[in-house]
């Protein structure tokens, strides 16, 4: 018994050294396998150009001195200076500021990394000597950082498109309701008081704008009285019946402009300019619809109604301020370069038009002191379609008293459009020097005297020629005006819109901005009320002077 216990001893002891020396083997094996031999060069020159792939060039292996270093690269250039550095490194700690995230690859793939004062591509590997052989690829996000995008990008796409087809139903929806409403009740304009306001307020809605007789019934409106006359067309104040309430019946006040039946080219020409939507801007007239009256024989317009008239006998009743100055001049601006732009407020391409009878009397004064422009009974559009001999038969047209040089000689360059423009730029000049005139700012402030004042009252064009074209002379500018700093710069800007080469004219999209850039007027001059030289109870609206 004693034998077979002493046997068994032994046994045991040998079997738990066995055991032990196994498991030191097994560590001292590990420890060598987890040891890297990696590429080990200092900073040195290289031929690698940063794209594609290429060797390091390194002739140093060397075993790295920590179980976790892995193998890295690092390729840099600045300016002609190419190098390349082959280290061992810990990925747990930073190199150079930046956390090792490719460690685990085989392969060396270099990415760049912005921020390091220089071209600087980086990569790490696990593998022996996997940092001699490098793959440049473009720095791209992780999948994970690109995910992460995605997933909260989702939810507000879906969430957009949602709100778009929303909207999309809600207005076909109320376009339905209000085409079967019109069907029902073609002579029911009760809508037309939120298409229509007073001059205190805002305009008729652009929105709105020729929406109210697309049936072939006639709308309610009743003559007031004649406020204006001009060679083709006569305007009137006139009311439009809103629709029958347990109150009575209620009007709202707009302008009708007639034409006789022999007048029809230049009503059909004024509506299909009026028509087009991309005419509509706060400093154009607001027009509502045209009418064939068959039975009167009569070419209606219906626009909106502005109780102040029109910019002459504005300027002529009232002596205003520098600030009314600024906010009449910005807004004539305005609304010609609408007309002469290409393209929307909001970018959408449109045809240019050019007015070619800008003139005081073709501009109205809302209630807030801005001005639209009115009248375009002369208007052309600058279609791309046109051909110089359409250009060339439009003939010589406008006002002698604001006709350009280049109109009073027959003489605009047909091949380029912008020709047509600067004929308005130097008509909107004269309305400017008519304005300037009657400001407070320039010190003596005389009656109102239209351009070139000294020549008759409805001169021909052969009297404007000796004026403008054999004397060069242009409306007088006394020096005293020019004490103002805000007057001194319109003055600048009408002497470069009148100028006699049209090239050298200022476009009307440049005179806009000159007057937004300008000083607000409150720092330029103390704020002054226009003032009043005959009451303001007079209602005119657009009134057509046609001077011969």
């Amino acid at each position: 018994m004693e034998l077979l216990r002493f046997s068994a001893f032994w046994c045991g002891t040998i079997l738990f050294g066995s055991i032990l020396l196994e498991q030191k083997g097994a560590s001292s094996l590990s420890m060598l396998k987890l040891k890297r031999l990696c590429k080990f060069c200092d900073v040195e020159s290289t031929s690698c150009t940063g794209t594609g792939s290429c060797m390091t060039d390194c002739s140093i292996t060397a075993i790295c001195p920590h179980l976790e270093d892995v193998c890295v690269s690092i390729w840099r250039k600045k300016d002609d200076n190419v190098t390349i550095d082959t280290i061992c490194h810990n990925p747990a700690q930073k190199l150079h500021g930046l956390v090792l995230e490719d460690y685990n690859n085989s392969k060396c793939e270099m990415r760049e990394r912005n921020g390091m004062g220089s071209q600087f591509f980086i990569c790490s590997c696990s593998e022996d000597e996997c940092n001699n052989h490098l793959f440049f690829t473009p720095y791209s996000l992780d999948s994970q950082v690109v995910s992460v995008i995605l997933v909260s990008l989702v939810p507000l796409l879906v969430l957009a498109v949602l709100v778009i087809t929303s909207f999309y139903w809600y207005r076909i929806y109320h376009q339905r309701r209000a085409g079967a409403k019109r069907k029902k009740t073609p002579l029911d304009f009760s809508d037309a008081r939120a298409i229509m306001m007073d001059d205190d307020g805002s305009d008729s809605s652009s929105t709105h704008a020729n929406n109210l007789n697309h049936n072939m019934e006639l709308l309610p409106i009743e003559l007031d009285a004649q406020v204006g006359k001009g060679r083709f067309a006569e305007v009137y104040k006139a009311k439009l019946k809103q629709g029958a309430t347990g109150a009575g019946e209620h009007f709202e006040t707009v302008a009708v402009k007639i034409f006789a039946h022999e007048e029809y080219a230049s009503w059909k020409n004024e509506k299909d300019i009026f028509s087009d939507a991309d005419l509509r801007h706060e400093n154009v007239l607001h027009f509502l619809t045209a009418e064939d009256h068959k039975v009167e024989k009569q070419y209606w317009l219906i626009t909106a109604y502005h109780p102040r008239g029109n910019l002459q006998e504005y300027l002529t009743r009232n002596v205003i301020s520098w600030d009314d100055l600024w906010v009449l001049g910005g807004s004539l601006a305005r609304g010609v370069a609408h007309l002469h732009s290409d393209h929307t407020l909001c970018g959408r391409y449109k045809v240019p038009i050019v007015h070619r009878d800008i003139k005081s009397s073709n501009i109205l004064v809302k209630g807030d002191l801005t001005c639209v422009l009115c009248d375009f009974g002369l208007g052309l559009r600058l279609d791309n379609s046109l051909s110089v001999d359409e250009l060339a038969n439009s003939g010589q047209v406008g006002t002698a008293r604001y006709m350009a040089p280049e109109v009073l000689e027959s003489r605009i360059n047909l091949e380029n459009i912008e020709s047509f423009k600067q004929t308005d730029v130097y008509s909107m000049a004269l309305v400017l020097w008519e304005i300037t005139s009657r400001c407070n700012a320039i010190g003596e402030v005389k009656d109102y005297e239209p351009p070139f004042g000294k020549v008759r009252e409805h001169p021909c064009v052969e009297s404007m020629k000796d004026s403008v074209l054999r004397d060069r002379g242009r409306p007088e500018i006394p020096n005293s005006w020019i004490n103002h700093p805000g007057i001194q710069v319109v003055c600048g800007t009408i002497d470069e819109c009148w100028d006699h080469d049209p090239e050298a004219r200022l476009t009307a999209q440049c005179v806009a901005e000159r007057f937004n850039d300008m000083e607000h007027p409150d720092k330029l001059s103390g704020r002054s009320n226009s003032e009043e030289k005959i009451p303001q109870d007079v209602s005119v609206t657009e009134i057509e002077e046609i001077e011969k």
